[in-house]
């Protein structure tokens, strides 16, 4: 299957002739920085075909094993290899730089024969270039330049992903990028790396060439939005086969291929209780899988159906680490028969850093990991209550901050675009001391309270059990309370009235001024009570709800068929996926709405009572210590 019908072939022959001129780059060649800073620490002296290693040479395939640089201060290859014997890891680094190199040196000749710059540049040196031309001249030799330096950096990120282990890096931003032409820009480029890595061992080497990459890449991508004439590669894509890359302008590419997913999965039957968290993320699940590649659009997306954040409370233990573990697997299942490739991300605490505008970069990081449409993707925020900072609180880190700023703008973004190729959960124990604003961003909940019936516990106790014991089970159809469609049926009707006692209140007052609320008008005066009772109650909830109840109007069973055999479902067309699901949907009804309704303000009461009542211990044990205080006090004077 193409990922990337749209993109013109890159061939191999094309990038294997440029495979010389990306050897004598990385051999050696003469650069004298004009933006850029020398390291302060000496440097080894090399002169040209004179080696300043030992005896030993690269075997690496591909790579000459005799020294052919030129003279100049720049001989990446060497800092590299480093001392003694070549490791497979610095070999494996340099057979993707000498690859990265060739890819960009061919995607600046396609950019010269498509764009007339080689014409140009014959012109000129000839002394024949118009003076009408020469503006012209000038910002195409800026978009090749901004073009090739892009794609090195953008090819060799993605080589070096599969080495990557878990050591990181911090650089400061790139300064040596010259926009003069491409070769100058490469040089410039290759000059400031082999200032960063010289002497570091291999985990070092590959963590900061990496976070080179991705600060060129910003760089050069914000450098090109300025551009008279960054369009030309900016709006074009580039595909090459052998590599399983494709190069969408100064888009960065992500290796489709997650790292692999170390995680012990549940069956569904696992998941005791929670019945509503999880009939949802049964079906959520499925909705991924309806994902289509080549259109990068979802049928469920394009219906109002698909859930593209939700958040997922509850006390400890009820079942949140589970729920997670049940979804993951499911999607890895239905991946695996499809063939398509998923990644699972997991935003940690560990993303918090102390250096500045590190933590907004780990979390961009994940969300376009997750993003990446290239991917069937899940990203799960667990505890984002200690991870994302609470705005106004001044317990809150700056990192904590940085966080919940990336996440807001990400998940209801002036840009955010849902595609349906992804979701992403956050997971909290305190929901309540999660940031308004990044809550209501969560447009579905999932309230994971854990077993409830007998039923419940008598199944969560056989399951951890195990077999290894001869204790009869009793008067009891084992997991029966689990099955799904009475369970959640039951589990939707409690909410046709609010739980929280205060919503409860609002509920009967209007109610009992208007009526039955059976139309739009008067379930808009239900609204319009619980705003008047909670100011937090926003238009966006009301988006939240109203894209709820177009679930529950998608809140049909999937065929598990469609997911046995991709043929089925998963890699039709897309226009048959839509028609597929397009005829399983239900009629909305009044009920469904307040149910809805109920459902998200009981949650919203919820967190807001919860919220209230910790401000108000805070306050009473502030004004205890002054009491204290005051008391002491006195004491010392009398």
């Amino acid at each position: 299957m193409s990922l990337s019908g749209d993109a013109m072939e890159l061939t191999e022959a094309e990038i294997t002739a440029r495979f010389e001129a990306a050897l004598t780059l990385l051999s050696g060649f003469d650069h004298a920085p004009r933006l850029g800073k020398a390291a302060e620490a000496p440097r080894a002296e090399r002169s040209p075909g004179i080696g300043t290693r030992g005896r030993f040479r690269s075997t690496t395939p591909g790579l000459v094993t005799r020294r052919s640089a030129p003279a100049g201060g720049v001989h990446l290859r060497e800092t590299v290899e480093g001392e003694g014997l070549v490791t497979p890891a610095r070999a494996q680094v340099l057979q993707g730089m000498r690859r990265a190199l060739a890819i960009a040196l061919a995607v600046g000749a396609k950019l010269e024969d498509r764009t007339g710059l080689d014409t140009l540049k014959t012109a000129n040196l000839a002394g024949r270039l118009p003076e009408t031309d020469r503006a012209k001249f000038t910002e195409l030799l800026e978009a090749e330049a901004l073009a090739v330096g892009h794609v090195f950096a953008n090819a060799l990120a993605f080589f070096l992903a599969p080495l990557r282990g878990t050591a990181t890096a911090e650089v400061p931003s790139p300064e040596e990028v010259l926009t003069d032409n491409a070769q100058i820009m490469l040089e410039g480029l290759l000059w400031e790396i082999d200032q960063r890595i010289d002497g570091q061992d291999d985990d070092a080497l590959v963590a900061t060439l990496a976070a080179q990459c991705e600060a060129l890449l910003e760089r050069l991508s914000d450098r090109a939005r300025t551009a008279a004439r960054g369009a030309v590669f900016g709006d074009v894509s580039y595909r090459i086969e052998a590599d399983d890359l494709t190069l969408n302008g100064f888009t960065p590419a992500a290796r489709a291929a997650g790292k692999p997913l170390v995680m012990q999965f549940k069956k569904p039957h696992e998941v005791v209780g929670n019945h509503i968290a999880k009939h949802q993320a049964l079906k959520l699940s499925k909705m991924l899988m309806a994902y289509d590649f080549e259109r990068k659009m979802n049928p469920f997306a394009d219906l109002g159906g698909f859930i593209f954040t939700f958040m997922g409370d509850g006390a400890p233990g009820t079942g949140k680490t589970t729920l997670i573990q049940m979804m993951a697997g499911l999607i890895h299942d239905y991946c695996e028969v499809a063939g398509y490739p998923f990644r699972y991300e997991n935003l940690s605490t560990d993303s918090i850093d102390s250096y500045q505008g590190k933590s907004a970069q780990n979390a961009k990081a994940f969300i376009s990991g997750v993003l990446d449409p290239s991917v069937i993707g899940f990203g799960t925020i667990d505890d984002i209550d200690q991870l994302a900072g609470k705005r106004g609180d001044r317990q809150a880190s700056a990192g904590q901050l940085e966080i919940t700023a990336v996440l807001m703008e990400s998940f209801a973004g002036a840009n955010t675009v849902v595609r349906g190729n992804c979701t992403f959960g956050m997971f909290s124990n305190y929901p309540e001391n999660v940031d308004d604003a990044l809550r209501q961003r969560a447009g579905a909940r999932f309230l994971v309270d854990g077993p409830q019936t007998r039923a419940d516990y008598v199944d969560i106790l056989a399951l951890l059990l195990g077999k290894r014991h001869d204790i009869p089970l009793g008067d009891h159809e084992l997991y029966a309370a689990q099955e799904l469609t009475k369970a959640v049926a039951e589990s939707f009707e409690k909410h046709s009235r609010p739980a929280e006692r205060k919503l409860a209140e609002v509920f009967d007052a209007v109610q009992g001024k208007i009526g039955e609320l059976d139309t739009i008008a008067k379930i808009g005066t239900y609204l319009k009570g619980i705003q008047e009772a909670d100011t937090r109650f926003t238009g966006r909830a009301i988006k939240n709800i109203t894209d709820a109840v177009k679930v529950r109007a998608m809140d049909v069973e999937l065929p598990d068929a469609w997911f046995e055999d991709a043929a089925t479902f998963m890699h039709q067309p897309y226009e048959t996926k839509m028609e597929m699901v397009g005829e399983m949907r239900v009629p909305i009804t009044t009920e469904m709405v307040l149910q809805e309704v109920n459902r998200y303000a009981d949650s919203e009461f919820r967190y807001a009572d919860k919220s209230d009542e910790v401000a108000i211990e805070d306050a009473v044990r502030d004004m205890s210590r002054m009491e204290e205080a005051k008391r002491r006090y006195m004491e010392q004077r009398g």
